[in-house]
């Protein structure tokens, strides 16, 4: 009997989520990938050490939970000749991931694996394309509970037909994000679900559905293939752009490409903006504390990518932030955050580096509103309640630092601060207040 069951949710374009019991994927995950750290350099003892700082730090006391095992975890040279299964690394893994599940789920965390939609991983290690049914059954077997999909090793013949414009892979210039110059465009109106990739994606969510255990489903197909109109009914995350790296440009890349991309989001699907780079590279504290924000904001999965032995004390408080962990894990508003005013640059302005800087989201807690300096410089961000779409009608608000959480208290207008260079302002906006207010409340009765 299948675990999932696709059921229509009338907020998602696609048509379809995909749900699984126990509301594993209604939410974002949260957890620890060890590929932004370790890359290839991966074996049980990083992995279990991983598991005990998540631990120790409070982080799975927070909410996260899924200690993931990226990519190189077996043996090059193929399958096991008579199985066909994917075999292990036993230097890296001595106890087989069996093992190393085992010992995460002593600890009360989940473990997640990784595979490719191909014949190769990105590193060149077996991959899954033919082999669903055996790899589902086999990491079932093994105490899997989620896998990271990725797109490398695709073989000609199950290439797509046509091409779709994503502003980073089709060939530029990219005029306000659209790509005139795409060779082999799809015909207006395409069903992209109709697509090799969507098959592709679709025969291994049909291979888990099979098992006797919840494995939570994220596609890494890098945004390609019209991925937001089918990734909801394929699994319960969906890669919206290429890799991340270690620096402010990319970071703030992603952010601009991905604010275009959130009309998919809600409860059951989740538009990846990929793994966090927190405590990684030339990110500075404050560049840091933006990229956090706007990928808890956009509901995005938050999956730490870094080693937490050596994490220091205020890097491990921004990834337990209770504010933007709760607007990310809301039970009751499955919407992120969108921008609603672009700043620096005129509205649905297309910019890798300069991208929208004014969002805004409801949550059972009040709206959560965020303001960006895009700039290299000091600026003044200002935020006026008027513009603000759920604060419209009222003009005076009870008001929390999402930082420091000092009430403002009742706060008319908006807030007007400097906010230094790659920094972000932040606040939850509760309850009208003041003078001759009815009180109308931002929350849900």
């Amino acid at each position: 009997m299948y675990l999932f069951t696709l059921v229509a949710l009338a907020a998602l374009p696609g048509g379809y989520g995909l749900m699984l019991r126990d509301n594993v994927g209604r939410l974002p995950a949260l957890g620890w990938n060890s590929w932004n750290a370790y890359h290839c350099d991966v074996d049980e003892g990083k992995i279990m050490s991983a598991a005990h700082q998540v631990v120790k730090l409070g982080l799975k006391d927070v909410g996260y939970e899924y200690i993931n095992i990226d990519d190189c975890w077996s043996v090059k040279s193929g399958r096991n000749s008579t199985t066909k299964q994917i075999i292990p690394d036993p230097y890296k893994f001595p106890r087989g991931i069996s093992g190393t599940a085992s010992q995460i789920h002593a600890l009360g965390l989940k473990i997640g694996i990784y595979s490719s939609a191909g014949t190769g991983t990105c590193a060149g290690y077996p991959a899954s394309l033919g082999y669903e049914k055996i790899d589902a059954a086999t990491w079932a077997a093994w105490g899997i509970d989620y896998l990271k999909y990725d797109n490398c090793g695709v073989p000609w013949d199950w290439s797509d037909q046509y091409a779709a414009c994503m502003p980073e892979f089709s060939g530029g210039p990219f005029p306000n994000g659209t790509c005139p110059n795409l060779s082999n465009p799809a015909p207006k109106g395409y069903d992209w679900s109709q697509s090799n990739s969507t098959k592709r994606y679709g025969i291994m969510r049909d291979a888990l559905l099979a098992q006797n255990r919840t494995i939570q489903y994220a596609l890494c197909n890098w945004g390609l293939a019209g991925v937001d109109s089918w990734g909801n009914g394929t699994g319960s995350s969906w890669r919206s752009t290429g890799d991340i790296d270690q620096n402010w440009g990319r970071t703030v890349e992603i952010l601009n490409l991905n604010s275009f991309a959130l009309n998919s989001v809600d409860f059951w699907g989740h538009n990846d903006a990929d793994m966090l780079e927190v405590g990684n590279g030339q990110l500075t504290d404050t560049e840091s504390r933006s990229h956090f924000a706007f990928w808890a904001a956009m509901k995005s999965p938050l999956i730490i990518g870094t080693d937490l032995s050596v994490l220091k004390k205020s890097l491990v408080d921004l990834l337990k932030n209770k504010y933007l962990l709760a607007f990310n894990q809301d039970d009751v508003f499955g919407k992120p955050a969108t921008p609603y005013k672009w700043g620096t640059n005129p509205d649905w302005t297309f910019n890798a580096t300069n991208p929208a800087e004014y969002w805004s989201g409801r949550s059972k807690a009040g709206t959560l509103v965020l303001a960006f300096n895009s700039l290299g410089t000091n600026a003044t961000r200002e935020i006026k309640w008027s513009e603000v779409p759920e604060l419209k009608g009222g003009d005076r608000w009870m008001v929390t630092d999402i930082w420091n959480g000092s009430s403002l208290g009742c706060v008319k207008g908006g807030i007007k601060e400097t906010v230094q260079s790659h920094d972000t302002i932040g606040y939850m906006v509760g309850e009208q207040c003041g003078k001759g207010f009815m009180r109308l409340f931002n929350r849900p009765n």
